[in-house]
């Protein structure tokens, strides 16, 4: 374990205990730096969720963790080994120490009430000595952090744009100064142009709180864009993990390689997918036959 690790993850696996059992983690072995953010890269199906779950102890049967270890070191110079917290611990670990921004958060708002009377609930719940006054105002201050207007507060989730609902989730999650966020394809459903705004806002909030990140996602390209490393994860195990720069420039699987040129150049011929394809000399004929399909 390195002297800046925030978060360590030893040899842990998930089994979802069906007929047969699927192993969906196995034996999976991490480390998380403070202040960086982590990549964690594949396809569907790989068990990038499952494990983000079992690090929040939020799976549900019949996922069962059948192996390994979380330690979280705290700040403060404790070791928190989550799998022995109590369920009163645990609740009162989530959205303090780590929090999440979870799969299809932007679609994760209730919908029948305010957007400050959800951030304030996270308040109620955990700082229970704050006045309705000190909530407000520190909800409005977490809109504003996000990019939103304070005036949001009282919009309902319908009245806000995908991305707008997307920041109000992020700013749940940094509600209360959390060290670590885990992020679960937080931007999938959103268009390229508000993509960008909000890893740049994610960027910035990282730099200016210094909470680590762990972003799951399928798509590559965008990792290595915003990465400080990357885990490469395939059948539920970790088979590549390395710097962004180093792995887009030198990978070593196989896997990691196929990953990286499944998508297409800015820049290279546009042909080269077809002619992969197709495993024939590119004509006009093939690539007409190729947009037909």
């Amino acid at each position: 374990m390195s002297d800046d690790a925030l978060l360590t993850i030893t040899d842990f696996s998930v089994t979802y205990e069906s007929d047969p059992p699927v192993e969906a983690v196995r034996e999976v072995s991490l480390e998380l730096r403070r202040g960086e953010i982590l990549g964690l890269a594949g396809e569907s199906g790989c068990g990038k969720t499952t494990l983000a779950y079992g690090v929040q102890r939020l799976l549900k049967p019949p996922a069962v963790i059948t192996g390994g270890e979380v330690v979280f070191h705290d700040a403060s110079g404790e070791d928190v080994s989550i799998g022995a917290l109590t369920v009163d611990e645990m609740r009162r670990f989530r959205w303090n120490k780590a929090s999440m921004v979870f799969q299809g958060a932007m679609n994760a708002l209730n919908p029948v009430l305010p957007i400050g009377r959800q951030l304030a609930d996270v308040f109620t719940t955990h700082r229970p000595g704050m006045s309705r006054a000190e909530r407000t105002r520190e909800c409005g201050e977490l809109l504003e952090i996000v990019g939103v207007g304070r005036d949001r507060l009282k919009s309902f989730a319908h009245e806000l744009s995908g991305g707008m609902r997307q920041r109000v989730m992020i700013a749940m999650a940094l509600a209360l100064r959390p060290q670590l966020m885990i992020m679960d394809e937080p931007t999938t459903a959103l268009d390229v142009l508000v993509q960008r705004d909000i890893l740049r806002k994610i960027s910035e909030l990282r730099h200016a709180f210094g909470f680590s990140v762990v972003f799951i996602t399928h798509d590559l390209p965008l990792l290595l864009e915003i990465s400080d490393r990357i885990a490469v994860m395939r059948e539920g195990r970790i088979v590549e993990l390395d710097t962004a720069e180093r792995l887009y420039r030198d990978p070593q699987h196989e896997y990691t390689r196929t990953l990286l040129s499944s998508f297409p150049s800015l820049t290279g011929d546009r042909g080269d997918f077809v002619r992969a394809a197709s495993n024939a000399p590119l004509t006009t004929s093939t690539v007409a036959q190729e947009l037909s399909a």
